[in-house]
């Protein structure tokens, strides 16, 4: 052939049949259709999972040999990213305080926090290193067959180990293991910054997938694969169970709009399983046979299949609890306080325990012994929101109500008066009757809102701009603040009751023995005790003449509740000038304070604020907006059982009450 008979022919290079699998885009594609993926599956939506370290190796590790997945141990990893700024940082401290409580290892001791060298890390250091996060992992651990373990530090340090090489860096950690329900599980503490000091960023796909299959494998390799025996001892478990099962979640996958469902199944094990499943849902009332095998699932059957798990969980804790104090109370009398439901009353009694209802969330629970002779369970809601309560104290739990106040309502109207601001200005020239302090407190009421919810604005003139839908916006203001905390907490006393008796000091049984409407109380229980105490105190207060017994009925001496909160007040004083070397002064109602707040007083009487001055010092009534104020000068004029305080010497500082 001649050179010149040569005619190009433009064009793309193409492989076909056996000749492209040798190309190397032919091997890539091949590959890929091996692995599972789908030709022309399009790329999914941007949603920011796979920012961040962990992402790559959480999208391997989700496209396993789904065989093998079936088979593995199962395990279950709960994350959360808590934000260190304002109360983080206390709420951090109050998670770190919870998950080390007592009796939540094998043998009821509290919780022993470790690290990844030592067996015993010091929980305080940890949380120094934490000064200047931004923010904190906290991640629960919990193998299915976690019970197997002897020691559960080995498999979380393996864990963490992994991890810290699937993010490329080292990781500041802390952990606690838990015995204390029917599935041992870890808590994990790891701080929010890499090993150079910078923030620690973890693609929320390694999060939710990643870290779960790193410690499914690892449980599978210390256990061994689960075999066909024990996939089917706990299927058929799950049947018989009241809560959301796995088996639920397919007949709830399978049912039609009409919420009907069949019972059958190609595999006989299966259809068995789902025989004996709507069975027991038939049992309960949440399902309905139709005949054959057709079935019609109740509406709404998987929340009420969730609630009644909540409520076992919560009964097995109230027995936990019960078993714990050595206290003997029927079933009848254990009860479940819903704080949401119409006409709650508030619950008086003796707190048994303080536990965490969500760990993951950090959000609380209290079990009270009650003078109406039960025993109930009471969700509080997040545990930065409800101070501490000392063991045994005696408390008052009632249901927060929602909605806007009087107080929005008041700035709705002075804002509508006013071009739509709102000053303390223009408060007092609309209500004349109103105090400069009382103005105040609807500041503080619009401060909280704009800090939380970011949905009022302040002028830098200090005005508010107030919008039409203000209302509105104190509505969900409320409700978000019901959520964090459903109820509210009354520390009646931080002292328990057999110290009562004779404490020198207006306490709680005083007061409900002068108090002209007293709380109902039962002869049974905690009610029972209630009434031993009052007949023992009013004895001890004859004794004392402050009461007398005439007729058969104890009559209480004028001003006696004035007369034992004074005698405890100078008594506390007395031992207070020893340490401080300092004499003390009785403050009256109008009299000015100046001094600096140097820490809270717990006394039978109640809580008190110490204040020192130059020269001397003085006790006065706390109020709760001391408590981030220690070490700092404050002024105020005492009215009565309250105060308006002033923080710092500045004539323009806030006042608070």
């Amino acid at each position: 052939m001649d050179d010149d008979d040569f005619l190009p022919r433009l064009g793309r290079m193409r492989a076909k049949g056996a000749k492209r699998e040798k190309t190397y885009l032919g091997r890539i594609v091949a590959a890929t259709r091996r692995a599972g993926a789908r030709p022309g599956m399009r790329y999914r939506r941007f949603d920011g999972s796979r920012i961040g370290r962990g992402a790559s190796i959480a999208r391997v590790l989700g496209h396993g040999d789904r065989h093998a997945a079936f088979r593995s141990r199962r395990v279950v990893v709960k994350a959360r990213l808590a934000l260190m700024a304002g109360k983080g940082r206390a709420g951090a401290k109050a998670h770190l305080r919870y998950i080390q409580r007592d009796g939540v290892t094998r043998d009821g001791q509290p919780g022993a926090l470790y690290g990844a060298e030592r067996d015993v890390a010091d929980g305080k250091a940890f949380m120094e290193r934490c000064d200047g996060d931004r923010h904190q992992f906290r991640f629960i651990v919990s193998a299915e067959d976690a019970d197997q373990y002897p020691d559960l530090k080995p498999f979380v340090r393996r864990l963490m180990s992994q991890m810290e090489a699937d993010l490329g860096t080292r990781l500041d950690w802390v952990a606690v293991d838990h015995f204390n329900t029917g599935h041992p599980h870890s808590h994990i503490l790891l701080r929010g910054r890499d090993e150079r000091g910078e923030n620690l960023v973890i693609a929320r796909e390694y999060i939710s997938h990643g870290f779960r299959e790193r410690a499914m494998r690892l449980a599978t390799l210390d256990l061994g694969p689960r075999t066909d025996l024990e996939i089917e001892q706990r299927l058929r478990s799950d049947t018989g169970e009241a809560r959301l099962t796995a088996i639920d979640r397919r007949l709830i996958r399978d049912m039609d709009a009409a919420r009907i469902v069949g019972a059958g199944d190609r595999d006989p094990f299966q259809q068995a399983l789902r025989a004996g499943r709507l069975q027991k849902l038939a049992s309960m009332g949440l399902a309905d046979h139709l005949g054959g095998d057709r079935w019609r699932l109740a509406d709404g059957i998987e929340a009420t299949l969730r609630r009644m798990g909540e409520r076992g969980d919560i009964i097995r804790t109230l027995q936990r609890a019960l078993t714990l104090g050595n206290l003997d109370r029927a079933p009848v009398d254990r009860a479940i306080f819903d704080s949401a439901a119409e006409g709650a009353a508030p619950i008086l009694g003796r707190v048994v325990l303080r536990g965490l209802a969500d760990e993951l969330h950090d959000r609380h629970y209290l079990i009270v012994d009650a003078i109406d002779g039960r025993t109930h369970y009471a969700e509080i809601g997040k545990g930065e929101a409800v101070e501490p309560i000392p063991e045994s104290a005696i408390v008052r739990i009632a249901p927060r109500t929602g909605g806007a106040r009087q107080a929005d309502r008041t700035i709705a109207e002075v804002a509508a008066a006013n071009d739509g601001r709102y000053t303390i200005d223009a408060h007092l020239r609309h209500d004349a009757t109103a105090s400069e302090a009382f103005a105040e407190t609807h500041v503080r009421r619009l401060e909280a809102m704009r800090r939380v919810l970011r949905n009022v604005e302040r002028e830098p003139d200090g005005a508010w701009i107030i919008a039409p839908d203000h209302l509105d916006k104190a509505a969900e203001f409320a409700a978000r603040q019901r959520r964090d905390r459903p109820v509210t907490v009354q520390i009646l006393s931080p002292m328990p009751l057999d110290k009562l008796l004779q404490a020198e000091g207006a306490t709680w049984l005083d007061r409900e023995l002068v108090a002209d409407a007293p709380a109902l109380v039962r002869d049974a229980g905690f009610g029972h005790d209630v009434l031993v105490a009052q007949a023992a105190r009013r004895r001890w207060l004859i004794a004392e003449r402050l009461a007398e017994e005439r007729e058969g009925q104890t009559v209480y001496r004028p001003g006696m509740l004035a007369a034992l909160q004074r005698r405890e007040l100078l008594r506390i004083a007395g031992r207070l000038s020893d340490e401080l070397g300092l004499p003390f002064v009785e403050t009256k109602a109008g009299e000015r304070i100046d001094g600096k707040f140097i820490r809270v007083v717990e006394m039978a009487s109640g809580r008190y604020a110490l204040i020192r001055r130059s020269r001397d010092f003085t006790l006065v009534p706390w109020r709760p907006v001391l408590e981030h104020h220690a070490g700092k000068s404050v002024s105020g004029i005492l009215r009565g059982d309250g105060i308006n305080w002033t923080i710092g010497r500045s004539r323009s500082a806030p006042s608070i009450s």
